[in-house]
């Protein structure tokens, strides 16, 4: 009966992050937000199908490796040969902008030094799946504004990767001699995979010719890969999601990238739903409801200050307004590494789990905003062609259904306003004159009982 029970929830959390899956994806939008919305309806401060937090650390643990894998092999070390002049200037500029204005704002919510390294990562990294998928929906991958978009998404991609050994290494021995000479012998590596990979080509893997074309063994090979991967770095003292991330790399850039990559998506997909489920399921609602303010401020700064420094770091490269606003709406949302650094910090306890909770829920609100910049995106689309020159024109012409849709609710609203206090006015009118009429009646019944007693007394 104990195992039925436990198929049972698993049935219950499989259909419920299809479901979900499905009503984003009707609506044109990434069901990623669906498995999170899954997730957070069936955790432990949903409906408590599960509440296992083994379970949970699980699930997360194998959809960091599958997407890490994934993501490698989706990178093309040859594309941000090209482009890294323009990439790697805005990634450096966007980190460095989101650390200080951190610092900042953790000192004013009280949070540690360790939250604050951590919030200036999570808000430099974006969703890259998000972005090309908005970028897909526009038609604009292959324009100008999807290069460079892309291009720093690529770069972000990779600073990532220091970005999780300094988070691995930021536990309560802190930030040794030991740690910098981890971070650096992983940078080396990753160095020394490029260089590789761009001098030698696409190159064969080992056994290509039995694996390559056959429906079991190509499968089975991609996880070997990456496990392998992850577990060869696990055991030279580095991070098993570093490994993963290279071994993708590896196979991404060699000749045998699209038929692994083919057969792996499928497993890719339900990873990736995995994952993002595991991350629903962290949501602590009651946390949310508690600290609802805090919660909001933090998310209204995040996205503001990111929005903000993208299109000022675009403009600061030469971009004009429009592609500047463009690409930095399309990379405004806060990425899907930022829960691989917020996971990676918990399981270490860099930080306390209230402010993991904290970074979380900014997180999944940021996710949830993903319809809103859809659509934007998609006006921008259609006003690309107006050549509008200054950023205030583009904001303008951006939002002005909001605007027109502001402006009827504050008409309405004071149509209401002003029926209500016609209204009140009128009751007020009613209570002064029920008053007064009861005042006359009482003194039409004192001068009647006087002139009666006086009759009397005659």
């Amino acid at each position: 009966m104990e195992h039925a029970t436990d198929h049972t929830g698993l049935a219950f959390v499989v259909f419920t992050a299809l479901a979900c899956g499905m009503v984003f994806v009707h609506f044109r939008q990434p069901p990623l937000v669906g498995y999170l919305l899954a997730g957070a309806l069936l955790g432990p401060t949903g409906f408590k199908v599960v509440q296992s937090e083994g379970m949970i650390a699980g699930f997360a643990e194998i959809g960091v490796l599958m997407l890490l894998f994934v993501v490698g092999m989706e990178l093309s070390v040859r594309s941000l040969k090209y482009t890294w002049r323009l990439a790697l200037p805005a990634v450096i500029m966007q980190t460095s902008a989101s650390l200080i204005v951190m610092f900042a704002a953790s000192s004013v919510l009280g949070l540690s030094n360790s939250a604050a390294v951590l919030l200036g990562f999570v808000v430099a990294l974006s969703l890259t799946a998000v972005a090309v998928k908005l970028l897909e929906e526009i038609g604009s991958l292959r324009a100008r504004v999807g290069r460079i978009t892309v291009a720093v998404l690529i770069a972000q991609d990779l600073a990532f990767l220091p970005m999780l050994l300094i988070i691995e290494n930021m536990g309560s021995s802190g930030f040794d001699v030991a740690a910098a000479t981890q971070v650096g012998i992983s940078a080396l590596l990753l160095f020394g995979l490029v260089r590789l990979l761009l001098r030698q080509g696409r190159q064969h893997l080992p056994f290509y010719k039995i694996i390559v074309g056959h429906v079991d063994l190509s499968p089975l090979a991609g996880l070997v890969y990456c496990f392998g991967g992850s577990a060869l770095m696990g055991a030279i003292g580095l991070s098993p999601a570093y490994g993963a991330f290279l071994a993708g790399l590896a196979i991404g850039n060699s000749a045998e990238r699209q038929p692994i990559l083919n057969v792996i998506r499928p497993i890719q997909s339900i990873m990736l739903m995995v994952f993002f489920l595991s991350i629903g399921l962290l949501l602590d609602l009651d946390f949310v409801w508690k600290n609802l303010g805090t919660v909001l401020l933090l998310f209204l700064v995040v996205t503001l200050f990111k929005s903000a420094l993208n299109i000022f770091i675009f403009r600061l490269l030469n971009e004009s307004w429009q592609r500047a606003f463009m690409s930095g709406v399309l990379i405004s949302q806060l990425g899907e590494f930022s829960f691989l650094l917020v996971v990676s910090a918990a399981a270490i306890a860099a930080i306390t789990p209230g402010e993991s909770k904290l970074i979380i829920s900014v997180t999944v609100l940021s996710l949830a905003l993903s319809p809103f910049w859809l659509s934007t995106a998609r006006r921008l689309q259609r006003i690309a062609e107006r050549r509008l020159t200054t950023l205030k024109l583009v904001f303008e012409a951006t939002f002005v259904e909001e605007r027109l849709l502001a402006r009827r609710g504050t008409r309405w609203t004071r149509r209401i306003a002003a029926i209500l206090r016609y209204n009140v006015n009128i009751l007020k009118e009613r209570i002064v004159i029920k008053r007064a009429i009861g005042r006359t009646k009482e003194n039409s019944l004192v001068d009647l009982s006087s002139r009666n007693s006086k009759s009397d007394d005659a």
